[in-house]
């Protein structure tokens, strides 16, 4: 008899407990730990402490938070950049507009600010990008989470949401895959895009986004390779800097970037070549005549070159064009120079220098791309709150929008100006 009341107990026990788990509602859910949703919890972890008790949770689906920002910046993380606004927008896109009131409500000042005030020294390298003195994207993701504990935000890793849904009374329903159950009266979605799929970016955000009504912009990769036609293994490692590459759609130039550039086995990228690849792939997927041409002396006019190499030549003896190309190219450029320019004589050597042509056919996809362009559309979020406009309580943040920058900080700015502004909102209208 007791052994049987002992067993009832503990059935009703485990019932309590079940019913708990699912039926808790939290103040503020956020889906995913990337950089968005990390520093979304870590600005909710502040706000507690400053204005009082929220419930406050964060799922991730991954068995570590942060698993992207551990490989960004060759695994150094260059977190913001320097720049002001009127020079910071010019490498915000489509619509850098809409970034504006988060930035200024969380500046890259304030994010390095508040790095440091959470015990993380900082250093600005050249280009004005910022990155933890330790040189370790790890450090990064680190103090993010001890600063989320810290504030009594619920941390919950494998947790992968399967399914987002708003209930009658205006709470939001979160299932995970492993069974897991909450609802939450607000929700911030920041699910991170497309990019590198192996820590754990597999679009889940635009899914749930559709299913709540939301519209999604066309998804192409972006800050990737650009593969030229006929690219050759003998181009892979070599680096280049200080030159300059236009970007030619149709025959047309439509952009112009100056910096450094590397051939690798992807094909074209590095600094000035992820630049133009956002304009690069969706000419291409537009079914455009794509060119990069590469000028290896942009520091001289077509003029000054071709001065320099009659100069230069008179002083060769025999084959002129074989004597002069070492001390115009890196060695290991120098037989991938001639194969790639057809025709290439003393007479046009100087054009060739400051044009050479590399037709592009295909690019790098989501499995090596830094960033995914495209998303929830900009038309549908309030860009002074980050609130979805056609769901009351819901927030969206970082990659999951239809907004991008440039390699050099942006991108992460981005999620952790949005993130903030998201949880800052979130927290303020439950107190209304």
């Amino acid at each position: 008899m007791l052994w049987q009341v002992t067993v009832l107990q503990s059935l009703t026990v485990l019932r309590r407990l079940k019913f708990t788990n699912l039926g808790k509602v939290y103040d503020i859910a956020i889906i995913g730990g990337g950089a968005a949703g990390l520093y979304a919890a870590a600005a909710l972890s502040s706000y507690k402490k400053e204005k009082g008790s929220i419930e406050a949770i964060l799922l991730e689906k991954m068995h570590r938070c942060g698993l992207k920002i551990g490989i960004t910046g060759k695994g150094r993380c260059n977190l913001t950049n320097t720049k002001p606004w009127n020079e910071f927008a010019t490498h915000i896109h489509p619509k850098n507009v809409f970034l504006k009131n988060a930035f200024y409500a969380n500046s890259n000042t304030a994010v390095m600010e508040n790095f440091e005030r959470m015990g993380l020294p900082l250093v600005v390298e050249r280009g004005d990008r910022v990155f933890p003195q330790t040189m370790k994207a790890l450090d990064v993701v680190s103090t993010l989470e001890r600063h989320i504990l810290q504030g009594g935000v619920q941390l919950r890793k494998n947790s992968q949401v399967s399914s987002l849904a708003k209930s009658d009374d205006g709470v939001f329903v979160i299932k995970c895959s492993e069974g897991f159950e909450c609802r939450a009266r607000k929700v911030i979605v920041a699910t991170g895009g497309l990019s590198y799929q192996t820590t754990g970016s597999s679009g889940d955000g635009y899914a749930f986004a559709k299913d709540l009504g939301h519209k999604i912009t066309p998804l192409f990769p972006s800050l990737t390779a650009l593969k030229p036609k006929n690219y050759k293994e003998e181009f892979y490692g070599i680096s280049l800097k200080n030159v300059s590459v236009q970007l030619s759609v149709n025959g047309d130039v439509v952009q112009e970037e100056f910096g450094d550039l590397d051939f690798t086995n992807g094909g074209i990228e590095g600094p000035i070549g992820f630049k133009v690849s956002r304009k690069g792939v969706h000419s291409i997927i537009n079914g455009q005549k794509v060119e990069l041409r590469l000028d290896m002396k942009p520091a001289v006019s077509l003029e000054q070159l071709a001065k320099r190499i009659e100069r230069e030549a008179a002083e060769i003896k025999g084959d002129k064009l074989k004597g002069i190309l070492p001390k115009l190219l890196p060695a290991k450029l120098v037989k991938l120079f001639v194969e790639g320019n057809n025709g290439l004589s003393m007479t046009n050597l100087a054009q060739k220098l400051k044009c050479w042509v590399f037709p592009i056919n295909d690019y790098v996809g989501y499995e090596r791309c830094v960033v995914t362009a495209g998303g929830v559309s900009l038309q549908e979020v309030s860009q002074k709150t980050m609130e979805s406009k056609l769901v009351p309580g819901l927030y969206f943040a970082g990659e999951v929008l239809d907004l991008d920058g440039d390699t050099g900080g942006y991108n992460l700015q981005i999620a952790f100006s949005t993130g903030a502004l998201a949880a800052q909102s979130a927290a303020a209208s439950l107190t209304r």
